[in-house]
Formats: structure tokens, C-alpha cells, sequence
């Protein structure tokens, strides 16, 4: 197929020696196509997402220095499955295509892609033939991250096969001429041993893109962007003390300065002493304005009686909107003569966030975030969300960068919801009670071993509608149990089970059922992620 003219004039300088535009990765509904984004931002090169459904126009528009398809859930001959505008093959940008995506441009090209009766999914062992650039300085044997049904049995007229496995006969192809390249493994997963050499074997080799791209860049793209959509209007910012909101409302005030009022909501569901942790160091770092709200009965009383972990989200959700028309109400009641009126609201939601809750393309929803799919249609606030597109770990970095204290920056996570999704079950006043003191007793611990910077996360959980009979004080008791979920990850999109010292976790199940009304018994969760999240809720 012939490429438009138009198309090589709007790319200039596709060809050159020194491409500077984006990498740009086509979505097919892969719940890893931000992992790759990711993956390509670790090797110092900017990336945007965009949907299949993009056009070779399009894509052209935005000069990009290289092109990667993500895997996807369909097969390629599916009725409706997500399909590539062939075009964008002819743009004489570099491509690698990634599982679906290496299907779809076998496909495209005049390969074949059948169904050979052999799924591979997890860990492949995997053959490579001809190194070529794609697979330059790595092992002729090694392990990769595999999830498909179908293969690719013939490369296209004028392909390297390049690897194979034993249920795939290519596994992996190039035309260096063309700069098109393929692999059916992710080698945006951790568990493919190269992967991330693949992937800069592609960028900085095949694709000659510098290494030049860092956290630096994403503030000033970001600043720039607030001050656009914000212009001289007042903001408004969901401060929950987690590290999301707090690098949020950093990267804001960076950009708009006084305009911005940070509002932090004691709901209630806070682990112990955190409002006088959020008031005491995020202000002295900052130098924020900060208005706290004490919205704990509100919060409650919404909450009684409900123990459905979706509907407890959502009202979560939609009580911290109400508490913030009120705030801005106040605010605009104190000083109405000073400015715009505030229009804006600040949140720390990130792409995890996102995606679990359906925001991807062609994702499926996990569960309802309550500051993503929990937010109430009639919300009247226009949201700045300059951390939407980013992971954690990049979320540190910026924070960092901004020079936020390390106390923030290495925060272990916490929902937005709190504690309201670590009760299973409903939310009183007394579980509340008990599960703060648990939670307390765990992260004392953890801070004491010197294991903080070891582990991820380490959700604490009641059962509250569970019991279990038990013995303390030569009495019966008959008390509910308390679960620890110790994790680590990098992105919270795949998450291991923490494997604490068996000395620690005896320490932490004496003190919690010793000091602990209420609990009789110490459970450790051992899951992964997948098949489980995080949160239990």
C-alpha cells in the first residue's frame, strides 16, 4: 500500500538523523499498554498513548520517532477485533509490534497468523536464531512473558524470523530496511528476562531515538499545560497526605502559585495521626495554603448501614465532592472580592487508577476508584489531574524532583477511601477504632525492622462480619480476625506477596491480639496480583 504524500510532508524530518518526536503506542485494549508507555519513558524517551482507532493522518500529525502496537485480548479474526490503519505502516516511522500487535502487522504486511492449538501464557522459554538489532547482546536462550492463543506460522515477504518457541514458529521477525519489528512475548513485563533491552534495542538502535528524556521534562510539560487549562482561575485540592495528591498539588502550586488552596477532609477513615502528619509536614514543605475540613460524622452517617465494597466507593466518591462544593463555597464567602471564582479541582489520580476502573480502551472494570468511576454525574468542579497518565514510582520522582521531603515521597500508599475498604463490611465508629489501632501496631513494626523501603504496601484488613472462636485470658473469646497483605511492586499494576521474617510477623500477631480489643487472631494473605488486587475492596 502507497503512503499519501501528504503524510511524508506533515513527517518533515521522520527520516533524519535526529528524531525528537513522541513514541507513540497504539492501545488494542491491552491493560499493559501504559506499561509499555512506561517502559519506554525508563529508557529516557517520551511516550503517548492512543487509541487503535487512530489514523495514519494522525499519527503522521504528531511526527513521531517511533511506533509500538500493544498486545490486546482479541484475535486477529475475530468479527470487531480492533484493527491497525495499514497506512501507518508506510510512514517510514520505526514500529515494533507487541503480541496482538505483532499479529496484527504479520497480518497487515501479508504474514499468517493462525491458531495452532497451543496457548503459551506465563513464562516461555524462548529460541533466538538471528539476533538482528531487535535481539542484539541477548542470549540465544532465554525466558519470556507469554499470553496468546494464536501465532504468527508465516512472516511477511521480506522478514527475519528472528525467534521461536516450541508452540511458535515465529516468535519474533525485522525488516531493518523498513524498520518494522516484531515480537509475540511483552517484553514490557518484568518476568521477560530482556525485555527491556528489546524495547532499547528498538528505541535507541533501530529507531536512533536519544536517551533524553526525564522527569524534569514531564514537570515542565505539566506546568505548562496546568497554566493553560487553569489560566488565572482559583484551584481548589483534594490533599489526601498520600503521595499522589501531595506531588499533585506540588506540580500546581508550581504552576499557578496563590491560586491554589489545598482542602484536606478528615473523613474519618484516617489511619492514626495522619491529619496532624498531613497539617505538620506537607504544609512546613510546601508552604500551601491549607484549609482542613472535619467531616468525619458526614462521612459516617453516609456511610451506615452499607457494606457493599462498589456502593461504599461510591459514596465515598460523591461525599468528598459534596465536601468540596462547601469548601468552595466558604472560600468564596471569605474572600469574594479576591479573583476568579474557584472552578478548578486538583486530584492525585493515577493510570492505575484508570485503568481498573474501566478507563482504558477496551478495558474491563475492576473496580470503581472513588476519585474515577466513584465521582457523582452532576460533579460541578472542572478536574486538573496532572498525574493521570503516570505510575508511582514516577510519581516519587517527580516529588523528588519538586523537592518534597522524603517522609512524603516514600509514603506507602493509601485508597483514597481509607479505611472505609480495608472493613470488610460495614463502617462504624468501633471497627474504625480497632482497625486504627492494628494498623498502627503493623507500620510501627515494619518501620522498626527497617523493612519500609522493602516493601510496597501493606493493606491491614478487618473481617468485621467474620468471627472466630478463640482463648485469651483463660476465657473464650469470640473476636474477629485481622489480615495483613504486605506487598511489593513498582507500578501496583502486578503485585508479589512480601515474604516478612516468620520473627516479625510472630511479633506483630502478639502485639495486635495483646493490645487489640476485639481480635483474636492474625492472618497472613499470600496472593498475588493477579488474581487478587491490592485492597481487599
Amino acid at each position: 500500500m502507497s503512503t499519501d504524500a501528504a503524510f511524508t510532508d506533515l513527517l518533515g524530518g521522520a527520516d533524519s538523523a535526529n528524531p525528537s518526536g513522541p513514541v507513540l503506542v497504539v492501545d488494542f485494549g491491552a491493560q499493559y499498554a501504559q506499561l509499555i508507555a512506561r517502559r519506554v519513558r525508563e529508557a529516557n524517551v517520551y511516550s503517548e498513548i492512543v487509541p487503535h482507532t487512530v489514523t495514519a493522518a494522525e499519527v503522521a500529525a504528531k511526527r513521531p520517532s517511533g511506533i509500538v502496537l500493544s498486545g490486546g485480548p482479541s484475535s486477529v479474526y475475530e468479527e470487531g477485533a480492533p484493527q491497525l490503519d495499514e497506512a501507518i505502516l508506510d510512514l517510514g516511522v520505526p514500529v515494533l509490534g507487541i503480541c496482538y500487535g505483532f499479529q496484527v502487522m504479520a497480518t497487515a504486511l501479508g504474514g499468517e497468523v493462525a491458531k495452532t492449538g497451543q496457548r503459551e501464557y506465563g513464562s516461555t522459554a524462548v529460541r533466538i536464531s538471528d539476533s538482528g538489532v531487535l535481539l542484539e547482546g541477548q542470549p540465544a536462550e532465554q525466558t519470556a512473558w507469554m499470553s496468546h492463543g494464536d501465532s504468527v506460522a508465516r512472516a511477511p515477504e521480506g522478514f527475519d524470523v528472528l525467534a521461536s518457541t516450541d508452540g511458535t514458529p515465529v516468535a519474533a521477525f525485522a525488516n531493518d530496511e523498513r524498520k518494522l519489528y516484531g515480537v509475540q512475548w511483552h517484553p514490557e513485563v518484568k518476568h521477560s528476562a530482556y525485555g527491556q533491552a528489546v524495547l532499547e534495542n528498538f528505541l535507541h538502535r533501530a529507531a536512533g531515538i536519544p536517551a533524553d528524556w526525564n522527569s524534569g521534562n514531564v514537570i515542565a510539560d505539566q506546568v505548562a499545560a496546568i497554566r493553560a487549562q487553569v489560566g488565572s482561575g482559583r484551584v481548589i485540592c483534594a490533599l489526601s497526605g498520600g503521595v499522589d495528591s501531595a506531588v499533585a498539588a506540588a506540580l500546581v502550586h508550581e504552576a499557578v502559585g496563590d491560586q491554589l488552596v489545598c482542602v484536606f477532609v478528615d473523613h474519618g477513615l484516617l489511619r492514626k495521626d495522619e491529619a496532624r502528619q498531613v497539617e505538620e509536614d506537607y504544609v512546613t514543605a510546601t508552604g500551601v495554603r491549607l484549609v482542613t475540613v472535619n467531616a468525619q460524622k458526614q462521612f459516617l452517617d453516609a456511610l451506615s448501614g452499607v457494606s457493599d465494597p462498589e456502593t461504599k466507593r461510591k459514596i465515598i466518591g460523591r461525599e468528598f465532592i459534596r465536601v468540596f462544593e462547601k469548601a468552595q463555597a466558604d472560600l468564596i464567602a471569605e474572600a469574594a472580592s479576591e479573583g476568579d471564582p474557584i472552578r478548578f479541582l486538583v486530584q492525585g489520580t493515577l493510570y492505575p487508577d484508570v485503568v481498573e476502573s474501566g478507563g482504558g480502551t477496551g478495558t474491563a472494570n475492576i473496580k470503581s476508584h472513588h476519585n474515577v468511576g466513584g465521582l457523582p454525574e452532576d460533579l460541578q468542579f472542572e478536574l486538573v489531574e496532572p498525574l493521570r497518565t503516570l505510575f508511582k514510582d514516577e510519581v516519587r520522582a517527580i516529588g523528588r524532583e519538586l523537592g518534597l521531603p522524603e517522609a512524603i515521597v516514600s509514603r506507602q500508599p493509601f485508597p483514597g477511601p481509607g479505611l472505609g475498604i480495608r472493613i470488610v463490611g460495614e463502617v462504624t465508629q468501633e471497627r474504625l477504632d480497632l482497625l486504627r489501632d492494628a494498623d498502627a501496631i503493623v507500620r510501627a513494626e515494619l518501620t522498626a525492622a527497617g523493612l519500609d523501603a522493602e516493601i510496597w504496601q501493606c493493606p491491614v484488613v478487618l473481617l468485621a462480619d467474620v468471627r472466630s472462636v478463640g482463648v485469651q485470658g483463660d476465657g473464650r473469646t469470640y473476636g474477629h480476625p485481622i489480615v495483613l497483605r504486605p506487598v511489593s511492586s513498582e507500578d501496583a499494576m502486578t503485585a508479589d506477596w512480601t515474604r516478612l521474617p516468620y520473627d516479625l510477623l510472630a511479633k506483630i500477631s502478639n502485639r495486635i491480639t495483646n493490645e487489640v480489643d476485639g481480635v483474636n487472631r492474625v492472618v497472613l494473605d499470600v496472593t498475588s496480583k493477579p488474581p487478587g488486587t491490592i485492597e481487599w475492596e
